[in-house]
């Protein structure tokens, strides 16, 4: 059977038939004696238990899913795993102990999670924000967003430490691309990117989507933004077939022809394009505003003021990267590095020439931030953005700052990754944050990026993805 078809599986083989049902009730009973006429219509009901989702059978990766169970014994404990496989065959897990309701069924909408999971308290998503490499350093990326990530519910009697009784299990997909959105790869001139539009009659606002130093081609967070209703261009820059192999020099006349391309798309709405960017891809996008023309609105999450790991060229100038002082990386003792104080300050000496000249842009900005950001100083970059760009007369940026957030905010839901290997270091890095604290910034985050890219690239109204 498809896992697509499986959005609600009845029980977990034997272990969820009756007789097992009635004996795990009669246990029940025998603690809790004024249960005992709610327990035995429960046991004595056909009903085994069974896991539910809605959506049923698939979701979009950044929209909620409700989760429940039906057919427990009232008041019953059980714990809840959630298990997801990356495209590398890596697993993530969370898990959480729970208690049914006095009808048998346990609503995660409104059913807190008991202390001794992957957390605790009223938290509906919670199994999805806090789900955890089994091996160390590994950060959920989808690769192909043409295929879904697919979820394995598992429920299991009592609060004791896994494993122990499997009761019921059910599967879930969440996707990337509603229906008819189109992937366009993209190999004209020296671009290499994908285009993803929205399946509705354009033309939309375009966006380039740019990320940091993992190199590639990460295209999730374009399509996922192609369902609101954004014609969004994931730009690779280096390490990706033909384009540079690594972080040593990257020419501006590159993304200048991507923004061309979009500039020029019978589906992008003009005048103008957003630019998005994360980490690295923060900075080029400021200095994509600052030199090019045809930008409107640009958002940096956890980006840069300051050019940063490597020379950037545009025409006859050159803007050399932020120096660094590796004496400053702090080494814990399992060998992971705080790399938070590595870079000079672009305000001083000769690493003032780092410094992105932003008050040359045209355009809005908005700085989402992360204060507990430890691959650098975002909150430092972001108040001397603004800084400049008032000092020379220019609007003040929007800036928003997440206090418990890390460095890799992502779409909502996404599990917080609290480190993973730094290419540039060669070491595994600490990159920040609280996991509810960055679960909530993932998701205000992403609300206002949106309303931001729909204000300034003259949209009407913001269209909702659905499946």
């Amino acid at each position: 059977m498809a896992l697509a078809a499986r959005g609600m599986l009845r029980g977990a083989g034997t272990f969820c038939a009756q007789t097992p049902l009635l004996r795990s009730c009669h246990r029940l009973l025998r603690r809790s004696p004024a249960r005992a006429l709610g327990a035995a219509a429960a046991a004595t009901s056909s009903m085994a238990p069974s896991v539910q989702f809605s959506p049923a059978q698939r979701s979009l990766f950044d929209e909620p899913l409700a989760i429940a169970v039906q057919g427990l014994c009232p008041q019953q404990e059980v714990t809840l795993r959630l298990s997801l496989q990356d495209e590398g065959g890596e697993r993530f897990q969370s898990c959480a102990r729970y208690q049914a309701e006095s009808s048998g069924e346990l609503d995660l909408t409104r059913s807190p999670a008991l202390p001794g999971g992957s957390f605790s308290g009223l938290e509906p998503m919670g199994l999805l924000w806090s789900l955890q490499p089994q091996k160390p350093f590994r950060r959920l990326v989808k690769r192909d967003v043409q295929s879904p990530f697919c979820l394995e519910l598992e429920v299991f009697e009592g609060h004791e430490p896994l494993p122990s009784r499997l009761l019921a299990r059910g599967a879930h997909e969440r996707g990337f691309l509603r229906d008819g959105v189109r992937r366009i790869p993209v190999r004209e001139g020296r671009i290499r990117a994908t285009l993803f539009l929205p399946p509705e009659d354009g033309p939309f606002p375009g966006i380039i989507d740019i990320y940091g130093t993992g190199g590639g081609l990460p295209e999730y967070r374009a399509s996922l933004l192609a369902n609101h209703g954004f014609a969004t261009l994931a730009l690779a820059y280096y390490g990706y077939e033909d384009l540079p192999k690594d972080m040593k020099e990257f020419h501006l006349e590159y993304f200048e022809e991507a923004v061309n391309y979009m500039l020029q798309h019978s589906q992008v709405k003009g005048p103008g394009i957003g630019l998005l960017g994360i980490s690295k891809g923060g900075d080029l996008c400021i200095s994509m505003a600052s030199f090019l023309k045809g930008i409107t609105a640009t958002v940096t999450i956890n980006g840069s003021v300051a050019n940063v790991g490597a020379v950037l060229r545009y025409k006859d100038i050159t803007i050399p990267p932020l120096g660094i002082n590796q004496k400053r990386i702090k080494m814990d003792k399992s060998g992971i590095a705080d790399i938070v104080d590595i870079l000079n300050n672009p305000l001083e000496g000769p690493d003032r020439q780092s410094f992105i000249p932003l008050e040359k842009a045209e355009g809005h900005f908005l700085f989402i931030v992360g204060k507990d950001d430890h691959n650098w100083k975002s909150e430092f970059f972001a108040t001397e953005a603004s800084n400049r760009l008032q000092a020379h007369g220019k609007e003040k940026p929007e800036i928003v700052c997440y206090p418990g957030a890390g460095h890799y905010i992502e779409p909502p839901f996404s599990p917080m990754c609290s480190a993973s290997m730094h290419l540039l270091v060669g070491n595994p890095v600490i990159w920040g944050g609280e996991p509810k604290a960055h679960s909530v910034a993932q998701v205000d985050a992403w609300q206002k990026i949106q309303a931001f890219f729909h204000k300034h690239l003259r949209s009407k109204q913001c269209v909702t993805g659905k499946l």
